[in-house]
């Protein structure tokens, strides 16, 4: 377990960044159904006891200090997530993930959630060793590449692929913490 965090969420404009809780299933549900999403998610939420175990999971991360899933709402409205995935105690790096719902692509949500997913870690982890923030991708993902490169991540390499699980080649994105000022804001 690592040591928790002393912020308490991320913060975006225009985007409002905090916990998952048992009431947006629904919507879970409903942003699931978009093949896009399907295609590079490993986790689908078809129905409702799918999204009470996927709600499940992000909470108990949580908990146990190892994944802390932010819900990204825009008006009231869920339109993505971002996480933060961190390794034992004192470890160097930890990793980000994020989706975002068909019907808030191309607006530049992933990417200030991202950076701001990035700027809390920074803070949160700073004392329990974070040096290091990686984000990996598909590598046919196009976008999720504009999205990290936004977010002031930079490609690193080719991550070859590990079938029947990652059936093709990955990118690797990777930058570095040092406090919330390394890591600048998204465009």
């Amino acid at each position: 377990m690592t040591t928790a965090p002393t912020a308490g969420a991320p913060s975006a404009e225009g985007l409002l960044l905090r916990p998952f809780r048992a009431d947006d299933a629904p919507a879970l549900i409903d942003i699931h159904r978009d093949p896009v999403l399907r295609r590079y998610v490993r986790n689908r939420v078809t129905g409702p006891d799918e999204a009470a175990r996927w709600l499940e999971t992000e909470d108990r991360g949580r908990r146990e200090g190892g994944r802390y899933s932010f819900a990204v709402l825009e008006e009231g409205v869920l339109v993505g997530q971002v996480v933060l995935k961190r390794g034992a105690p004192g470890s160097a790096g930890s990793e980000v993930g994020y989706w975002t719902a068909a019907a808030a692509r191309g607006r530049g949500v992933a990417p200030r959630a991202l950076a701001a997913l990035t700027a809390w870690a920074a803070e949160a982890f700073a004392a329990d060793g974070l040096v290091r923030l990686d984000l990996f991708h598909e590598g046919d993902n196009a976008a999720s590449c504009r999205v990290a490169e936004k977010a002031g991540y930079p490609f690193e390499a080719l991550v070859p692929a590990a079938p029947p699980r990652y059936p093709l080649d990955g990118h690797w994105h990777s930058r570095p913490a040092g406090g919330a000022g390394a890591f600048g804001t998204a465009g």
